[in-house]
């Protein structure tokens, strides 16, 4: 095509990119989507027999406005975001719950003082914060799947009220699972030097980052 064909096609992905908020990949990968979807319709046009110009115009008036187009796209934005925020979380609670004790095994203090109730209570809601956290983990995947099967308006509202209840549940996660941390050092000074803590703490910092990257990904796709 000419250069003036693909400057117009480019006009209308750029409107369409300026609007669109969510993973940088999966952004581009629906723009990558609509730019050959147009650059097809523009090739059938002037196989038809349209000059180039008119078969440019055509195409991109019947691709469609990109505020008409833009609710669909980030639709698929969020659907997305959510599905990679919630694997995520099910790989990282999977460690923390069936890892999270290792760090403690064979430790010269884990036989020794009786910690403070308030830690004991910590330690053991913690477990069930992240079951409660892959649960509805779980519970997005399955939603968006739905939506992807089922056009009913009920399903992507579920699943953006499950999202917004994944991020709060790994909010209080990660400020809690940091907090028994904290106090784990404080409490004994000997998990300073303990390998198997020094390792969960950089293996499970880590995996916060991860999932918070994913978190903001999927907030902005929902806003």
């Amino acid at each position: 095509m000419a250069r003036c064909d693909v400057v117009r096609v480019e006009d209308r992905l750029r409107e369409l990119d300026d609007r669109l908020h969510g993973p940088p990949r999966l952004k581009a990968d629906l723009l990558t989507e609509a730019r050959h979807a147009l650059q097809d319709a523009v090739e059938t046009y002037q196989d038809g027999g349209l000059p180039a110009a008119e078969a440019e115009r055509r195409a991109v008036a019947e691709f469609g406005d990109a505020s008409r187009l833009a609710p669909a796209y980030q639709a698929e934005l969020a659907a997305g975001s959510l599905r990679g925020l919630a694997l995520r979380v099910l790989a990282v609670a999977g460690v923390l719950v069936v890892a999270g004790d290792l760090t403690w095994k064979g430790s010269s203090w884990s036989g020794g003082s009786v910690p403070p109730a308030g830690y004991g209570l910590l330690s053991a809601s913690l477990n069930g914060l992240w079951t409660a956290t892959a649960l509805l983990a779980v519970a997005g995947l399955l939603l968006v799947a739905a939506s992807a099967r089922s056009a009913h308006p009920a399903l992507p509202r579920l699943a953006r009220l499950t999202g917004f209840g994944l991020t709060t549940a790994l909010t209080v996660g990660v400020l809690s699972g940091g907090a028994l941390y904290g106090w784990s050092i404080g409490l004994w000074t000997a998990a300073l030097t303990w390998p198997p803590m020094i390792v969960g703490g950089l293996v499970t910092g880590a995996g916060f980052l991860w999932i918070g990257r994913a978190a903001r990904s999927w907030l902005l796709a929902a806003r």
